[in-house]
């Protein structure tokens, strides 16, 4: 039962299901993350780590940048579940659409710029 707690925790909050949105395109550093959501960084990194204790999401360090993805085969069955009910649950969203437009230009964006940008705010 603990891990259908965590799981639905996570699911509670309009922001993580935005970021799990976010991550259906593959994986991103918290710097894009931080600039869709527009949020402070340890405000994402908190939902982030929400994400990752109930298994939805995955982690890994390449040298100063922490990346984000979706949790893959190796993850818990729930995990699976949860996420392929929650993407076809949001699917035509309009915040949803709006996040992924505005993805797509901070993709563009190098991560040395937008993690330079996102410490002079």
């Amino acid at each position: 039962m603990e891990e259908t707690l965590l799981i639905t925790k996570a699911l509670s909050d309009g922001t993580r299901l935005r970021i799990i949105s976010a991550l259906k395109g593959g994986e991103l550093c918290v710097c894009q993350v931080v600039e869709l959501l527009k949020l402070a960084p340890s405000t994402v990194s908190r939902h982030l780590h929400i994400l990752s204790a109930s298994g939805l999401i995955r982690s890994r360090k390449d040298t100063r940048w922490v990346y984000y993805r979706l949790a893959d085969a190796g993850s818990p069955k729930k995990a699976a579940r949860a996420l392929k009910w929650v993407q076809g649950a949001l699917e035509g969203d309009a915040s949803i659409i709006q996040d992924s437009q505005a993805l797509k230009k901070i993709t563009r964006v190098s991560r040395e710029a937008l993690c330079r940008t996102q410490g002079k705010r």
